[in-house]
């Protein structure tokens, strides 16, 4: 099974805490933003097929707005839905992430 499959399925086996994303969790999803969402948008996430996903190319976005694309992905594009795969908790994490939101 290729790497990125893998770990799509670690996704859909390791379910967020309640309270949060763990460390271990976190660890997973931002090697899961620089490996799968770096394919396309870039490993330096400065864009490629995908559109830039850096703090300057995201400022003003709101972090609903960017979990709802992560999981329902932009219909007759190439950004897939990845709601089968992650929790909702696990796609505001790494809106979160994208924005430079730290955890409070």
């Amino acid at each position: 099974m290729p790497r990125g499959l893998l770990l799509l399925a670690a996704l859909v086996a390791a379910p967020a805490c309640a309270e949060g994303i763990g460390a271990a969790d976190a660890a997973r999803l931002e090697h899961l933003v620089a490996q799968d969402c770096g394919a396309c948008h870039g490993m330096t996430r400065k864009g490629g097929l995908g559109s830039p996903l850096t703090r300057e190319a995201l400022e003003g976005q709101d972090r609903e707005g960017i979990a709802t694309i992560i999981l329902d992905g932009i219909p007759q594009t190439a950004m897939p839905p990845w709601r089968p795969l992650m929790s909702e908790a696990e796609a505001y994490w790494i809106a979160d992430y994208l924005l430079g939101i730290e955890e409070k």
